[in-house]
This record gives C-alpha cells, structure tokens and sequence, in this order.
C-alpha cells in the first residue's frame, strides 16, 4: 500500500465518522490491543509454568 491510498483511506474514515469520534474509537482500539496483549502475556505465563 503507498502513500495515496492510505490518504484515500484517512479521508473515507473521516468522511465515515467525522473528526470529534475518531479519538474516541482510537482511545477504544487501543485499550483492546492492550487487554489482548495483557491476556496474551498471561496466557504464556501460565503455559509456561505447567
């Protein structure tokens, strides 16, 4: 992918949901990454001391 379709992409996304709901979906995709990668790390955790 180059720079000219992730600008198109930027844009849809804007046009989609409009500037005030972006920091609020990006707030919420990071605290999903952050509790998969917590549950992530724990599952290893525990597999690794069986």
């Amino acid at each position: 992918m180059g720079a000219p379709e992730i600008i198109l992409i930027i844009i849809a996304i804007l046009l989609l949901f409009g500037g005030k709901k972006i920091p609020q979906l990006m707030r919420g995709l990071g605290e999903g990454v952050k509790s998969f990668k917590d549950a992530k790390g724990e599952a290893e955790t525990t597999t690794a001391k069986e």
